[in-house]
């Protein structure tokens, strides 16, 4: 098995029974057990998406936990945010220290893997390199899969009566509303909330389906919003459409039969004005109108993109919220900082329940900005990293027709900030591609930005 195959920056993933073999998933198991005993835990709560192979993929996870000396729970066919929310939740007689939620995200079906909490801190980054290091390098006692009846925990009740009673002030909500669960698992949190306030709606693909038979299960892709699109194209109303595993939404508004797309990025501008004195954290594609329009009314942070990356800096700087551009959105000021679609699109709900269709008014004032959507540009595992560390290396001395720099941010890739916008470069931690996105305003400078640094990329030793 390729070594870099299936530990990521910030999960673990990989195709069911070429990397995520029942050897190599015993394995996992194990060493998270002992890592959970290293810190003081006893116990772990595992949960699952509806991918046909998730249920295997439990019985060796729980089982290599076990052989470490961990309880485990079962959470049930669960979103991730209700994962997390376990470790939040008083049980009869449990409390969890930790979660795991077997998932594939928005991958393809053959795709599974782990969003890991441990002790209520992510477990990303040089943790899961350690992991890795641990897994090459152990020696294992006999590990051996046990079908055996697991302790089953309801959490997935205990999150809607708690989301239903938070927003109880939804009742007779009457804008139209589409939701598209992509045949992922966020029906299962949002459906039985909306049902319970009384909230109607028109849905699309709710059943989950690991094989996806519908579209993608990825909202951040205009071409698997085209049902919702569709279904929106009739009346005036509100759109959200959520990722496979339910930590991950678009949100779409129609206005006189034609619909918009709102980036996360805009969204942070959105929620932030319903917050006094706002503190958000955003990421490094996230747009100059959100930092600069929020620093008026409060003040942002830049940080290094990814879920696992903002949670944690959210916790540290206590900030009120933190947005990813494609639609992870993290709650702190009333919630419990964690990447959840279904309290974010309740959220967003509440503002619309109060200011109707105008509730993006706060968009309406911004300078008129010009950006690519993310370019991925494919790269391989080995040399996405070294791409960047040789931009940099140009960046210093750049070539003399190369737009006046302002600054350079290095905090994850290399945005370069240039008089009339920026264009940023990283390498993403989840795939071997380079991520690419650009910004100005005009245009013509946007253009100008994106043709001159990805000039560089081509550039040779």
């Amino acid at each position: 098995m390729n070594k870099l195959s299936i530990f990521r920056e910030y999960d673990i993933r990989g195709i069911f029974n070429k990397d995520l073999t029942e050897e190599n998933v015993l394995k996992i198991g194990y060493l998270l057990g002992l890592e959970i005993l290293k810190r003081g835990g006893s116990n772990i709560g595992v949960g699952y998406d509806a991918r046909v192979h998730s249920l295997s993929i439990f019985e060796w996870l729980c089982s290599g936990l076990e052989i470490a000396g961990i309880k485990t729970y079962n959470l049930g066919e669960i979103p991730t945010p209700v994962g997390y929310f376990a470790l939040f939740t008083d049980f009869d007689d449990v409390v969890l220290d930790s979660s795991i939620v077997i998932t594939g995200s928005h991958n393809p079906p053959q795709y599974n893997g782990f969003k890991i909490t441990l002790l209520k801190e992510p477990f990303f980054g040089e943790m899961i390199y350690a992991l890795e290091r641990e897994f090459y390098n152990s020696s294992f006692p006999k590990l051996q899969t046990s079908t055996k009846e697991r302790g089953r925990l309801d959490v997935l009740s205990k999150y809607i009566d708690f989301l239903s009673k938070k927003f109880e002030k939804l009742r007779g909500f009457n804008i139209p509303l589409s939701i598209d669960c992509g045949n992922g698992v966020a029906a299962l949190g949002i459906c039985p909330i909306l049902d319970r306030l009384g909230i109607k709606y028109n849905g699309l693909f709710l059943e989950p389906n690991g094989n996806f038979p519908n579209h993608h299960p990825d909202p951040s892709e205009v071409e698997n919003l085209k049902f919702i699109i569709d279904s929106m194209s009739k009346v005036d109303g509100i759109g959200i459409a959520f990722d496979g595993d339910g930590d991950r939404l678009a949100v779409l508004k129609s206005k006189d039969l034609k619909c918009r797309i709102y980036k996360g990025d805009e969204l942070a501008i959105i929620y932030a004005n319903e917050v006094k004195n706002p503190f958000v954290i955003g990421e490094v594609k996230c747009s100059l109108n959100m930092y600069e329009s929020i620093n008026k009314i409060g003040k942002t942070l830049m940080h290094k993109t990814g879920h696992s990356n903002l949670k944690v800096k959210l916790k540290e700087t206590n900030a009120h919220m933190a947005f990813e551009v494609s639609g992870h959105m993290f709650f702190n000021d009333d919630y419990f900082g964690f990447d959840d679609a279904t309290y974010a699109a309740l959220r967003l709900l509440d503002i619309v329940h109060n200011k109707g269709l105008k509730f993006d008014e706060a968009l309406e004032s911004l300078p008129k900005l010009y950006s690519t959507d993310e370019i991925k540009i494919q790269s391989s595992e080995e040399t996405k990293f070294v791409i960047i560390e040789k931009l940099k290396e140009i960046l210093k001395n750049p070539p003399k027709d190369f737009p006046k720099i302002l600054d350079i941010i290095t905090i994850d890739g290399v945005r370069v900030v240039f008089q009339n916008g920026w264009g940023l470069i990283r390498a993403s931690n989840t795939t071997p591609v380079l991520v690419v996105r650009f910004e100005a305003k005009s245009k013509e400078d946007m253009e100008l930005y994106r043709d001159c640094m990805l000039s560089l990329l081509e550039i040779k030793d």
